[in-house]
C-alpha cells in the first residue's frame, strides 16, 4: 500500500514535468522566429557597429582598429557640434509646437458634431503618406519665387515672403512648419486619451464655475499627462533623428543651417564611405539621446499624474 501511495506522485510530478516541459517548448516554438529577428536584425549589427566604431573602414577593405580613435576625432569636428546644435534648436522648436497642436485638434475632435468620423480621417491622413512625396509638396509651397505660402503673404498681407529654404534665417524654422504635416499621430493618440477622461469631472467644474480654458488646464492636462508625456518622448526622439525632409530639401544648407545629425552621418557613413567613423556618431546619438531621455524622466514625476492603483 504504501509504496503504491509513493509511486502516484511520482508519476504526477513527472507528468507535470513534461506538461511543463511541452508548454515551454510551444512558447519557445513561437517565440522563436521574433528572437530570430532581434539577434540578426538588432543585436547583431548594434555588436557590429560597435565595433565598425573602433575602427577605420571604408567599406572597400578590412576594418584597422584604431581604439578610440573615431571618439577623439569628433571632439575636433566642428560639424559634429553644429549638427547637434542644429537638431537641437530644431527638437526644441518642433516638439512643443507639436505637442501643443496635437491636443489642441484632439480636443476639437473630441467634440460631438456631424461628420467627425470623416474629420478625424482628413486631420490623421497627412501622417500616413510618404515622406519623400511630402517633401516634394512642401519643396512646391515654400518655393520663394512661386510658392504657395509666399503668394498666400503677398496676396492677403501684402507681404514679399522670404526664400524659405535658401534663406540662411528662414530655413530652419520652414522645418519647423513642416513638422506639423505629421502631427496627426500625437493628435490621434490623445484623443484615444481624451475619451477616457470621466465626464464627471468637468460636469462637476462647469457647476463650480470653470470656463474651458480652466477646464482643459486642471482637468483635460493632468488627466492625460501620462499620454502627453508619451508622445513627448517620441516626438524628442522622432526630432533628434530627423533625416527625410533635410536631404531631400535642403542637403544640410544654406551654409550647413539644416544639418541635422542624422544627416551628417549619412554623409560621413555612405557618402565619404567612413563607416567606421559613422559608427562612432551613431553611437553618440545613442548615447545623446539615453542621456536626454534619462533627465526627462526624472523631471517627469513634477507634472506627469498617474491614476492611483485601485486598492
Amino acid at each position: 500500500m504504501a509504496a503504491t501511495a509513493t509511486a502516484q506522485p511520482a508519476a504526477a510530478r513527472r507528468g507535470l514535468s513534461r506538461r511543463k516541459l511541452a508548454e515551454h517548448l510551444t512558447g519557445w516554438l513561437f517565440a522563436g522566429p521574433w528572437v530570430l529577428g532581434l539577434m540578426t536584425l538588432f543585436v547583431g549589427p548594434m555588436l557590429w557597429s560597435i565595433y565598425l566604431s573602433l575602427t577605420a573602414y571604408s567599406m572597400s577593405g578590412s576594418p584597422t582598429f584604431v581604439g578610440l580613435g573615431n571618439y577623439v576625432e569628433m571632439l575636433g569636428d566642428p560639424r559634429i557640434f553644429q549638427s547637434l546644435k542644429v537638431t537641437t534648436v530644431f527638437a526644441l522648436m518642433s516638439v512643443p509646437l507639436n505637442l501643443v497642436v496635437g491636443l489642441g485638434l484632439a480636443i476639437l475632435l473630441n467634440q460631438k458634431i456631424r461628420a467627425i468620423a470623416v474629420w478625424r480621417t482628413i486631420y490623421y491622413l497627412p501622417a500616413v503618406i510618404s515622406g519623400v512625396g511630402v517633401a516634394l509638396l512642401w519643396q512646391w509651397l515654400l518655393n520663394g519665387r512661386f510658392g504657395l505660402l509666399n503668394y498666400a503673404l503677398y496676396t492677403f498681407f501684402g507681404i514679399n515672403g522670404p526664400n524659405w529654404l535658401s534663406d540662411q534665417g528662414t530655413a530652419l524654422y520652414a522645418f519647423v512648419i513642416i513638422s506639423l504635416w505629421t502631427v496627426g499621430g500625437s493628435m490621434l493618440v490623445n484623443l484615444s486619451a481624451l475619451q477616457g477622461v470621466p465626464t464627471q469631472l468637468y460636469e462637476a467644474a462647469s457647476i463650480d464655475g470653470a470656463n474651458g480654458w480652466q477646464r482643459v488646464r486642471y482637468i483635460t492636462v493632468p488627466t492625460i499627462s501620462p499620454v502627453i508625456f508619451y508622445n513627448l518622448i517620441v516626438g524628442i526622439i522622432a526630432a533628434l533623428q530627423s533625416f527625410t525632409f533635410f536631404y531631400i530639401l535642403t542637403k544640410g544648407g544654406p551654409n550647413n543651417a539644416t544639418l541635422t545629425y542624422m544627416l551628417y552621418l549619412y554623409q560621413t557613413a555612405f557618402e565619404s564611405t567612413r563607416m567606421g567613423y559613422g559608427s562612432a556618431m551613431a553611437w553618440l546619438l545613442f548615447v545623446y539621446l539615453g542621456l536626454l531621455t534619462l533627465v526627462i524622466f526624472k523631471f517627469s514625476s513634477r507634472w506627469v499624474h498617474y491614476e492611483a492603483p485601485k486598492q
